[in-house]
């Protein structure tokens, strides 16, 4: 049974480019966490591409926008997904947080504090890359989990991303996961070498989360717009999913859960540098 803390864990998958499965993981993810009985919200921060949406077939009819100009509440936009899985789409809402002033940032924050006692976990899909609305949701996060494939640009490109976590979120507990990998030695290889890199420039490393085996059965339910997790629930890649959710869950008082408050305000001054 899912125990309760003060306020939510705040989780931010994200990954230094596109294509690398990573809006699949942060839906698997949420799922996996569901599974185990804990209270989850899944927020989209894509900057309004909607692809978890996509990921779960669902199509939302408001989103953070709505919110915050002030047309629709929170509780209002929030739909439910499989197990009782919450969703939230960012959609326009996400670039327009840097534009609110005062009061109306108040009262968005203020509408979000309330789930803290509604959830236990919020997986937030971010938008791949380094553009200031991503990152200021990634840096706010006191957990981060980066995505990346075997692809030689990929691991560049979340050579880049972890670089950026290190210099500017030394808060945060970050993990690497490896997709798409023929094989655990590969997806090893792949963490060893952006370790060595970053041991080598930054002196740090990133704490190496787990893998996830390519195989036909993700195709298969990336096709049909269902999760694999519940498509394929006895697939190599549910497990490796499900292994990963349990050292998350294993590691509740790893890091120190802020609140939505604390995140808002910490994305708030990413945003205005």
């Amino acid at each position: 049974m899912a125990k309760k803390g003060p306020s939510s864990r705040i989780i931010a998958v994200t990954s230094g480019k596109g294509g690398v499965g990573k809006t699949n993981f942060a839906v698997n993810l949420a799922l996996a966490l569901r599974q185990m009985d804990y209270r989850v919200v899944l927020i989209d921060v894509d900057l309004g591409l909607a692809n978890a949406d996509i990921v779960l077939g669902i199509t939302p009819k408001y989103n953070l926008g709505h919110v915050m100009q002030g047309e629709k509440t929170l509780q209002e936009v929030i739909m439910e997904g499989p197990l009782g899985l919450k969703i939230i789409s960012g959609g326009s809402g996400i670039t327009e947080l840097a534009n609110l002033d005062g009061w109306r940032l108040e009262a968005f924050v203020s509408s979000f504090e309330q789930l803290n006692q509604e959830f236990d976990y919020v997986i937030l899909d971010t938008g791949a890359g380094v553009h200031r609305a991503v990152m200021s949701f990634v840096l706010a996060a006191t957990d981060i989990i980066v995505v990346t494939t075997p692809e030689p640009t990929a691991i560049t490109d979340a050579y880049g991303l972890l670089k950026i976590i290190h210099q500017r979120a030394g808060h945060a507990k970050v993990r690497l996961v490896v997709n798409m990998a023929k094989s655990p030695a590969e997806a090893e290889t792949v963490a060893e070498r952006l370790n060595s890199v970053l041991r080598e420039f930054v002196r740090w490393e990133v704490e190496y989360a787990g893998y996830i085996l390519t195989e036909s059965q993700v195709v298969r339910a990336i096709a049909a717009q269902q999760p694999i997790l519940l498509s394929f629930p006895s697939s190599m890649a549910s497990r490796s999913i499900k292994r990963i959710a349990g050292v998350l869950a294993g590691e509740e008082g790893a890091s120190q859960p802020m609140g939505f408050r604390g995140f808002f305000a910490r994305v708030s001054g990413f945003l205005h540098i």
